[in-house]
């Protein structure tokens, strides 16, 4: 019997990749056996999907990491529909999914793993992560009012950093070293029950790119289920190595995400009033970065910096 089924979506991250996988081999960890008998070894899968990448992941994956079962995608399908090809298959009584550019720290299966066999109402678990230079990063979340979709990663956010709404959305008024129950947790590492997949199914693939996890912690929350940020189990994440190779891109997904999960939940009234005002704060950076760029300012990054936000106003941010 499979206990845990690590399934990793992967794209042209290959140097990070292998550093993800060698800390999962580092791990070490064990089930407590009954009878107080000889702990049994924990019996994982690793399944990869590679969404059409040209950096020599696949190759790297046969070569070097033979037990890894690899789905090869022609074509990038995203991030959701990724994994969801993964979790159709996967075998084990715990889905662990992790980002290619994580690294477990070598106890951290371990205390996920008897957190979750001791909390049984306990659906999703995410740990504390680090940034690669060994900074906090922030993973935990309460659940995005309006007023936070206007103001998280927009210019207004800029303009008014020490803002409540945001502070409250990213639960600054508890404790980065206490074990809570939140909203959502970062989609990087998510440590997920079998019932909870089984009951709510995978993730929406309307979402290409950001948004699914929050849209999953959504729907396995309201089906009763409890979402719970770790802080004794840690993982580095060296994130956006994926994204940051398509700037525009990500803007597009992130922004559009955004507004999808506002019209699927709050309706199509209030997800247009967003689209229009993210379209627009696009539009005045466009404006900012034309006026640097006509008095001197580093002009080739303001160029490139104009023709990607222009790229994002072109999409109307639909998904």
């Amino acid at each position: 019997m499979v206990d845990v089924s690590i399934i990793i979506v992967n794209w042209n991250v290959r140097d990070l990749l292998r550093q993800c996988l060698a800390s999962i081999a580092c791990s070490k960890f064990q089930v407590p056996s009954l009878n107080n008998l000889k702990p049994d070894t924990v019996q994982l899968e690793t399944i990869v999907v590679d969404n059409a990448s040209t950096d020599g992941s696949v190759e790297m994956l046969r070569t070097e990491f033979p037990n890894a079962r690899v789905i090869e995608n022609k074509a990038n399908v995203g991030f959701g529909r990724a994994n969801n090809q993964a979790l159709a298959s996967a075998q084990g009584r715990y889905l662990f999914l992790l980002n290619p550019d994580t690294k477990l720290s070598p106890d951290t299966l371990q205390t996920i793993f008897d957190y979750a066999e001791a909390n049984s109402r306990v659906g999703i678990i995410g740990p504390k992560l680090f940034y690669g230079d060994g900074t906090l990063q922030s993973s935990r979340r309460r659940f995005p009012t309006l007023a936070t979709a206007f103001l998280e990663s927009t210019k207004l956010q800029q303009w008014f950093p020490g803002n409540g709404v945001l502070a409250r959305y990213y639960m600054r008024d508890t404790s980065d070293d206490a074990t809570q129950q939140v909203d959502w947790v970062n989609g990087s590492v998510m440590f997920v029950r079998r019932e909870v997949y089984d009951q709510v199914g995978g993730f929406d693939e309307g979402f290409f790119m950001y948004s699914e996890e929050l849209d999953w912690c959504y729907r396995a929350k309201h089906a009763g289920w409890q979402i719970v940020y770790l802080p004794t189990a840690q993982v580095t994440h060296y994130e956006g190595k994926s994204s940051e190779q398509a700037a525009a891109r990500r803007d597009i997904h992130f922004n559009s995400s955004k507004v999808r999960f506002f019209r699927k939940y709050h309706g199509a009234f209030v997800a247009e009033i967003l689209r229009a005002f993210l379209l627009l704060t696009f539009v005045y950076q466009m404006a900012e970065e034309s006026f640097k760029w006509l008095l001197g300012h580093k002009r080739e990054l303001r160029a490139q910096r104009v023709k990607a936000y222009w790229q994002v106003v072109k999409s109307g941010l639909k998904s």
